[in-house]
C-alpha cells in the first residue's frame, strides 16, 4: 500500500450542496430559505439572545454587581471555647477530631482556630491556620500548635 492508494472511508465525506444553482439541483429557486420574510433576506438573521417578541432572558434576570472568586479558600472557623468545653486536657485536635464531633461546616474544607476567649486546658492542635491571639492562649495554657499543609 502507498500513499496514493489511500481513500476515505465509503460514505465519510459528502460534496457540499450547491444551493441556488437551478431547479434540477433539488436547491433552487429560494435556495432552502423559503419565501419571504426576515431568513430569506441577505443579512436579515436575528442577534444573539433573540426571543420573538419575549423579554430577553438577560433582561428578566436580576440585576446584580459582582462577582464570586471561582478559587476563593472557605475555611471552617473553630472558636477556642468550643475546644475548651469538648476536649480533655492533652487531647489532640486536628481536623478529623473536629468533624468526628461535629464542629466543621465541610469536612473537606480546611479548619482554623479563631481566639475569642479564655483557656485553660493544655491542648495539642494540628490545625491549617491559627490567629495570633488563639495561639498566644493556647501556647499559655500549656498546649502546643501544629500547622499542618
Amino acid at each position: 500500500m502507498k500513499l496514493h492508494d489511500l481513500t476515505p472511508n465509503p460514505g465519510s465525506k459528502k460534496s457540499r450542496k450547491r444551493i441556488g444553482r437551478g431547479i434540477s439541483a433539488g436547491q433552487g429557486k429560494t435556495a432552502g430559505r423559503g419565501t419571504k420574510g426576515q431568513g430569506a433576506r441577505a443579512g436579515g438573521n436575528t442577534r444573539l439572545y433573540h426571543q420573538g417578541g419575549n423579554l430577553p432572558f438577560f433582561r428578566r434576570l436580576p440585576f446584580k454587581r459582582g462577582f464570586t472568586p471561582p478559587n476563593q479558600v472557605q475555611w471552617n472557623e473553630v472558636r477556642i471555647s468550643f475546644l475548651a468545653e469538648r476536649f480533655a486536657a492533652n487531647a489532640v485536635v486536628s481536623p478529623e477530631t473536629l468533624a468526628s464531633l461535629g464542629l466543621l461546616r465541610d469536612p473537606d474544607n480546611p479548619v482554623v482556630i479563631i481566639g475569642n476567649d479564655e483557656i485553660s486546658v493544655p491542648l495539642k492542635v494540628q490545625v491549617h491556620r491559627i490567629t495570633k491571639g488563639a495561639r498566644a492562649q493556647i501556647e499559655a495554657a500549656g498546649g502546643s500548635v501544629e500547622i499542618i499543609e
